[in-house]
């Protein structure tokens, strides 16, 4: 289990309540809470003259893509999904058979971005307190001093999850939900930005433990890296036969930034179409008859969500149906439970999902829809 150096000092204790947490203190490699939506914006539209900072954000996203896709090869679109849950302020579920580069692209999104990372490796003998941190008791003072764990990072790769007991992966829900967690009854906040990037191998493959439906659920979005074609492979091999290029992978950009991008994105604009198109997506997935569990509410807004960030990251500050689409699959298909007979009928949750896509009606955008 590893821990940026920094990030003992990324904590910030508090016990009377949600509400009542004083700001987190100042530390390398972190950065102070984003402005509130009314400095960003009025409502869904996103403020005015804010096309130089739509301008920086598509040229930062656009830095990052490169580095990531220097490292990961030949697998287009990855890096634009896993942006899109960075600047929607979401979590990331990455999932295949080991050594396609789950962890390679965790790790490149981290270097990427100039904040406190860190990583730990799941396995079946962890505990919740190696991934919360743990109070220990100072003889000298005679007080308990309060040793965060590697959660308290701007950027958490958690390394094979589904290797971890339920009782240990249920440790981060609270993290990934509410951006703290709970000590002995004592809540600290965590840092922002603050993402969740989880591998995890086929629950097929020994010594592994299926995600339970709630963590699923908040998940953002589900990513397979799949196998590169023959030319992106042999590509491999030349950038990694005699190094590795994740080892000189230089940050283009930092923590207070993204920051700002995501306040950005929370003001996207979003028309009552668009809504309703999303809703109609997610409403169809529980009226699937393969499925026995449709998607929950939190997938229609993490859906508009993720779309927004897509929107910005193509110039736009306007959200189109195509941005819904492009997204639907990896928003929703992880959070579906397939009926017996859809299983055994080898039909996957991917596929009912794009049929979901082609059956329902594609809104006509007008003026009124565009900002």
């Amino acid at each position: 289990m590893q821990q940026d150096p920094h990030a003992p000092g990324l904590f910030q204790p508090r016990t009377d309540g949600p509400a009542a947490g004083a700001p987190v203190r100042p530390t390398a490699g972190v950065v102070p809470p984003p402005p509130s939506a009314a400095a960003v914006g009025s409502g869904n539209i996103a403020a005015a003259g804010d096309t130089a900072l739509l301008s920086e954000l598509v040229d930062a996203t656009s830095r990052v893509r490169a580095a990531i896709e220097s490292v990961v090869t030949g697998r287009p679109g990855l890096a634009d999904i896993t942006l899109a849950v960075l600047l929607a302020e979401g979590h990331l579920l990455v999932e295949d058979v080991p050594g396609v580069g789950k962890t390679t692209l965790a790790k490149a999104l981290a270097r990427s971005i100039d904040c406190a990372a860190g990583r730990i490796q799941f396995t079946p003998d962890l505990l919740p307190s190696d991934l919360t941190g743990v109070n220990i008791f100072r003889s000298g003072s005679h007080e308990f001093e309060f040793r965060p764990g590697p959660v308290f990072s701007n950027i958490v790769i958690g390394d094979e999850i589904n290797r971890a007991s339920p009782k240990t992966q249920s440790a981060l829900l609270e993290c990934m939900e509410e951006g703290q967690t709970t000590v002995d009854g004592t809540t600290h906040i965590l840092p922002r930005p603050f993402l969740v990037v989880a591998t995890q191998n086929p629950v097929e493959m020994e010594g592994t433990y299926p995600l339970p439906e709630a963590q699923r659920d908040r998940f953002m979005a589900r990513i397979t890296v799949g196998y590169p074609d023959t030319d992106a492979e042999l590509l491999m091999l030349e950038r990694q036969e005699a190094t590795t290029p994740l080892s000189h992978l230089e940050p283009v950009t930092d923590g207070a930034a993204v920051l700002r991008y995501a306040a950005f994105v929370r003001g996207v604009y979003a028309s009552a179409s668009v809504k309703r198109y999303v809703l109609a997506l997610v409403g169809a997935t529980r009226e699937h008859p393969g499925l026995r569990l449709g998607a929950s509410p939190r997938a229609s807004l993490q859906l508009l969500r993720a779309a927004k960030a897509l929107a910005a990251m193509a110039g736009r500050n306007h959200v189109l149906p195509d941005d819904v689409q492009r997204l639907a699959r990896p928003v929703l298909a992880h959070r579906l439970i397939q009926t017996t007979e859809s299983r055994l009928g080898g039909v996957t949750a991917e596929q009912m999902v794009d049929d979901i896509i082609r059956r329902t009606p594609v809104p006509a955008l007008g003026p009124s829809d565009h900002r």
